[in-house]
């Protein structure tokens, strides 16, 4: 059995941040489950190109608003208690709107390794 906190995992190397976003890593490759677990935080008043070209991703968003802009195609809104799922590798833009940071739940897989930071276009390399 694994048993983490969010906290141990924020005061750790399992907390990777840029100038748009954090993300707390609990669940990794090397737990071996098929799926990475990441508490993730939209920092309020941003904008975040992603493209997951090697990855999928499910979204449940906790708190906060914002919304998704898939590049060609809609833009959602985003609060508490939406799911979004990446099921076909979409570009997009994830916006937090002013004063709402959001904080979310994501799954990915495959697994990160937890050392992944997007590229200049948005997308997390395999690494293993």
């Amino acid at each position: 059995m694994i048993v983490r906190t969010l906290d141990e995992c924020r005061d750790s190397q399992r907390r990777v941040a840029s100038e748009t976003w954090e993300s707390v890593r609990m669940l990794l490759k090397n737990d071996n489950m098929g799926f990475s677990f990441h508490i993730t935080t939209i920092y309020e008043n941003t904008e975040t190109h992603i493209h997951y070209k090697n990855h999928l991703e499910s979204v449940y968003c906790m708190s906060g608003e914002g919304e998704i802009e898939v590049i060609g195609g809609e833009t959602y809104p985003i609060k508490p208690g939406t799911l979004y799922i990446l099921d076909k590798h979409d570009e997009h833009f994830l916006r937090a709107y002013k004063d709402k940071e959001m904080v979310m739940a994501c799954v990915f897989n495959p697994p990160l390794t937890g050392a992944e930071v997007h590229d200049k276009n948005g997308v997390y390399p395999i690494l293993d």
